[in-house]
């Protein structure tokens, strides 16, 4: 008697709907989505290079900054790392748009997320760095962190894998945002 209302339990759960699957189209074709995904983090990389290389030795070796700051050798090797997920997660959101259906609205809010919190990411450096704004610096880094969050968040939907690979991401970023409150805090 177990056994056949066991059976009956399987054969009913094997049979019921499954969540419906929306039909994905890509954004771009493959060869498109490269360079889509690659020029804005290279961008933001590049902006984030001209406004951070001319201050390390002068005015940020001048700062006091806490004990756990890491050398500075370790923030370029570091964001190297960063700009290829983000590059990939890039890429597999512009990948996964949905062809049709509600699901549309939210690709397009993941990729405007994206998009935001990269433009944070090339301000950050330049209020930083070029400006010496360790207060709007610190404003703008928090503001990073969270559409760092918000895109996780929306990617999620979409692209679990899109969204783990900017989990780094935001780690860094969080850590960044402690380091700029204790270099604000000691200047």
């Amino acid at each position: 008697m177990q056994t056949a209302s066991r059976a009956a339990s399987t054969q009913a759960s094997s049979t019921q709907a499954s969540p419906t699957r929306v039909p994905i189209r890509p954004a771009l074709p493959w060869w498109l989505r490269l360079p889509a995904a690659i020029l804005p983090v290279g961008a933001t990389s590049l902006i984030g290079g001209l406004s951070t290389a001319p201050e390390i030795d002068g005015w940020y070796a001048g700062l006091a900054k806490p004990a756990f700051n890491p050398p500075n050798a370790a923030f370029p090797i570091a964001w190297t790392i960063l700009d290829v997920l983000m590059v990939v997660s890039a890429w597999r959101l512009l990948g996964a748009r949905p062809a049709t259906g509600p699901s549309r609205r939210g690709w397009w809010l993941a990729i405007a997320a994206f998009g935001v919190q990269l433009a944070l990411n090339a301000a950050w450096t330049p209020v930083f760095f070029a400006r010496h704004a360790l207060g709007a610096g610190l404003v703008v880094v928090v503001a990073l962190l969270v559409m760092i969050l918000w895109t996780i968040r929306l990617s999620w939907r979409i692209d679990r894998i899109a969204a783990w690979l900017l989990v780094p991401y935001a780690a860094w970023v969080a850590f960044a945002s402690l380091l700029n409150a204790a270099i604000w805090r000691l200047n």
